[in-house]
């Protein structure tokens, strides 16, 4: 059996000689792990370290079957969120009865919109679009990491894992837009409440999610597409606990700061431009409720911008901190701890704040409640 034997010092790194060894050498399950840690490391220093000369030969040190090499699985392991411990599962049956909770309240305001004729209006439209985008963005996460800690496999496959990165980078660019819409919506109703139904339209409002969709799948395509192409090292441990793409970019044998370059370039268009559209939109809306003369006015508008202002905390906040910070500043926990905020907690707030803060929608709770009931008597 060909047999390839690698050794690593502290002044550099150097490649040893091949030679021919006995099959049995193969058989050592502790040396063959030992190997793919130091071929992925070999790979990954060669392009830290921009090609300089390392490898000269040397006799001793690991061995590396060369078939096991070529022969490895393309599955990648998510390491999860949760520590094995009593604790992690306190925090995953945590995690389920939130993603149980954001389903049921995401469900409840789409049919709550779609039931009563009252929430019939271009900003609950939006809100429905919302709770759909939510919903959907939850359940690309939580279930499979459920089934990864309900089944004992953290394995997931190389299709899986892309087509995983390929909806939530889509459903996050979604949501990033249509939150502006919603700002660019309370601006028109608040300052230019005249012209309100001629710029927020129900063709206006059918081009914006239509829009916000198509983007959003061009731009996840792009890294997709990427993700498909180039070679990963041998040590295909992510992580995290979903397929994000930071996190697989750091398994790449290559060179990936053009690539990275683009995700800073996807991260300021898609979330901080954005946020600085809707910091500006509420800017002026504050500044015209400030002039308002009605009290009651001013209470109305305060109480619907904080709650829209509450929601794009949540989600512009740790995403822009996650996105572009440079690999060499980020922390694997840190960057779950505050995926945690954009990926399962904002589904589930989204729908609270909108309805336990708004009169409107707990109106027409009230009224969908009572006709329910009239119809079952």
């Amino acid at each position: 059996m060909k047999i390839v034997l690698y050794h690593v010092s502290l002044a550099g790194l150097e490649v040893l000689s091949s030679r021919n060894l006995p099959a049995s050498a193969s058989q050592n399950a502790g040396i063959s792990r030992e190997c793919i840690d130091m071929v992925s490391t070999v790979h990954r220093l060669k392009y830290w370290t921009h090609n300089r000369p390392f490898l000269t030969p040397k006799e001793g040190s690991y061995e590396c079957p060369m078939e096991n090499y070529n022969q490895m699985s393309t599955d990648f392991i998510l390491l999860g969120l949760f520590p094995p411990s009593i604790i992690g599962l306190f925090l995953f049956i945590l995690i389920v009865f939130i993603f149980l909770m954001a389903l049921i309240g995401n469900l409840s305001m789409i049919l709550l919109i779609f039931l009563d004729t009252h929430l019939h209006t271009p900003m609950y439209f939006l809100l429905s679009q919302l709770s759909l985008i939510d919903l959907n963005y939850i359940s690309t996460i939580v279930p499979k990491m459920a089934s990864h800690l309900l089944n004992g496999s953290k394995s997931v496959s190389f299709t899986g894992c892309v087509i995983q990165s390929f909806f939530f980078t889509t459903l996050a660019v979604v949501e990033a837009l249509l939150l502006t819409s919603m700002a660019y919506d309370r601006y028109i109703a608040i300052c230019f409440p005249l012209h309100y139904f001629i710029h927020m339209s129900k063709r206006v409002c059918v081009l914006i999610i239509a829009g916000s969709w198509i983007i959003s799948s061009i731009n996840a395509r792009a890294h997709t597409v990427y993700l498909l192409h180039i070679p990963y090292c041998p040590s295909r441990v992510i992580n995290h606990f979903f397929c994000d793409v930071p996190a697989m970019v750091t398994l790449a044998c290559m060179d990936t700061w053009v690539y990275e370059g683009t995700v800073f370039l996807s991260t300021t268009m898609f979330l901080v431009f954005p946020f600085i559209g809707i910091s500006c939109s509420y800017g002026r809306v504050l500044l015209a409720v400030y002039h308002m003369k009605s009290a009651e006015g001013r209470k109305k508008a305060y109480l619907t911008c904080s709650t829209h202002l509450t929601v794009v905390t949540f989600f512009y906040a740790p995403s822009v901190y996650t996105y572009l910070r440079p690999r060499s500043l980020r922390s694997p926990t840190e960057d779950k701890i505050l995926a945690v905020f954009y990926t399962i907690l904002t589904p589930l707030l989204n729908p609270i704040i909108y309805s336990l803060r708004n009169k409107e929608v707990m109106g027409a709770l009230t009224r969908v409640s009572q006709r329910i009931c009239s119809m079952k008597m």
